[in-house]
């Protein structure tokens, strides 16, 4: 893990480079998504970024590591969403979420062509 905390800047270069993403500012959070769906959001604070992820694999991931990822609020246990905390993660790590994410909410032949182009 690197010294520094990964930062919204950061998450913002590297979403910003997937096709079909936007940046949106709702309720003083920032959020990236691809059209109405949201597949990354940060805390107001920046500390903790919320991400798309299965919700069969999540009490995996938490469970395995729960200084690093947590369980969204009750009110949004229905959908598919993790958080974790920035200063627990490297860029390298902060890249795979938020391509994971990502992928979860294009379309396979949109994810597919990106793959292909990387």
């Amino acid at each position: 893990m690197s010294d520094s905390i990964v930062s919204v800047e950061q998450v913002r270069r590297f979403a910003m480079t997937l096709p079909r993403t936007s940046e949106a500012l709702v309720g003083g959070r920032v959020k990236f998504r691809v059209g109405r769906i949201v597949y990354v959001a940060f805390s107001r604070d920046e500390r903790v970024m919320g991400f798309g992820f299965p919700k069969e694999q999540r009490d995996w991931l938490v469970g395995g590591d729960p200084h690093k990822f947590m369980l969204p609020s009750r009110g949004d246990l229905r959908y598919h969403w993790v958080l974790v905390r920035l200063d627990k993660i490297d860029e390298r790590e902060m890249r795979e979420l938020v391509l994971d994410a990502w992928r979860m909410v294009v379309p396979k032949r949109v994810a597919a062509e990106h793959q292909e182009a990387c």
